[in-house]
């Protein structure tokens, strides 16, 4: 494609995954294999779990977004290939945070928009850097996000057994997709890139906390 095809596709992207009209793998929702508790949960416990799968979602908002833009920008065909097939996984996990944050009569963020479009803008910085550094920093993001999930298991009501096991299995995607990122040939990135990712993550999840 063009540069202006590229671009228009992508914009068609970023509007889909905002409104919640990207399709994912088809996988099953895990919390479909749980028995449904929600009711049991106290008015507290539900507002804990609410505040922490829209910090989610605006994470996974924000997977796609880096996912995209150093997609776009990737030269070696193989690499490009698995960026997207990682990326149309982790959409199964923005379906998964909004349907559950439905059940729960939560909402997203309303800065989601703004998360895509600094992240886009990240994955492609990123992406110029060359394949080695892009993919070294999607095995440090991958690392962050499973950290920040044991967060999430440790802080949630052991009654939302339908949240956890969505949590769960987000998990072992992120650790696998981590590992892919290594096999490829993933180069480990300096301390410093890797504080300024931690302290961005940082503002973007105190910040979906609560808006």
């Amino acid at each position: 494609m063009s540069f202006i095809d590229n671009i228009v596709n992508e914009c068609d992207i970023a509007l889909k995954t905002l409104s919640n009209k990207k399709t994912g793998t088809d996988r099953n929702y895990p919390a479909e294999s749980v028995e449904k508790n929600t009711e049991t949960l106290s008015q507290k416990e539900k507002n804990l779990s609410i505040q922490l799968m829209r910090i989610n979602l605006a994470g996974e908002v924000a997977a796609q977004a880096l996912y995209r833009g150093q997609a776009m920008v990737c030269k070696d065909v193989e690499i490009k290939k698995h960026l997207i097939e990682a990326g149309e996984e982790e959409t199964d996990h923005l379906i998964w945070c909004k349907k559950r944050l439905q059940e729960l009569d939560g909402r997203g963020s309303i800065f989601n928009p703004v998360w895509y479009a600094g992240s886009f803008a990240i994955g492609a910085i990123f992406g110029n850097l060359g394949e080695k550094t892009s993919l070294g920093f999607v095995e440090e993001t991958e690392k962050q996000v499973v950290a920040h999930i044991d967060k999430h298991l440790e802080k949630i009501s052991s009654k939302d057994i339908e949240t956890i096991e969505i949590l769960k299995t987000m998990r072992e995607d992120e650790n696998i997709h981590a590992q892919q990122a290594s096999d490829n040939g993933a180069e480990s990135l300096q301390s410093p890139a890797k504080k300024i990712m931690s302290l961005t993550a940082k503002v973007m999840t105190s910040t979906s906390a609560y808006l």
